[in-house]
């Protein structure tokens, strides 16, 4: 019928993938989002003490990974075994990777995914009182690997 994992062929209804029988596979995704901001935020971001803004951003996107399968109904809850978001601020925008890790039935692109988004909102939450022209823009994923366990 559509060719979507999430959609029963025969009833055309959504449902969650069932990865009983898949075996135990070692995961990893890494996905990018980018805020973009005027070169006087990247500025102001700098001056701030060490860690304040970004460790906050950081903080929100390894608790967004943790939390995807609550707030993506179909997703499943992983045992993640690693969780790593990163933030660079750059002239005019701030670069956030995640990396994410399992060993599992399926894949954590959506929990990379996850946290670099939520990372994003973050620094545009706090941010936004200084700078009314920011933006979320690709939000991507760069890369999914699977190895054999």
């Amino acid at each position: 019928m559509s060719g979507f994992s999430h959609v029963d062929e025969a009833s055309g209804l959504v449902r969650m993938v069932d990865v009983g029988t898949k075996p135990l596979s070692r995961r990893r995704a890494v996905a990018r989002a980018i805020v973009r901001i005027s070169p006087e935020t990247g500025t102001r971001l700098r001056s701030l003490p060490k860690g304040d803004a970004l460790a906050v951003a950081q903080i929100a996107g390894i608790q967004a990974a943790k939390r995807t399968s609550e707030l993506i109904p179909l997703c499943h809850p992983l045992p993640l075994s690693s969780i790593s978001v990163t933030l660079e601020i750059c002239a005019d925008t701030v670069v956030i990777v995640s990396t994410v890790e399992t060993t599992a039935q399926t894949g954590v692109e959506m929990e990379a995914l996850t946290a670099a988004s939520v990372a994003a909102l973050t620094v545009y939450d706090m941010a936004k009182a200084i700078d009314a022209t920011m933006t979320i823009t690709d939000v991507v994923l760069l890369e999914k690997t699977k190895a054999v366990v």
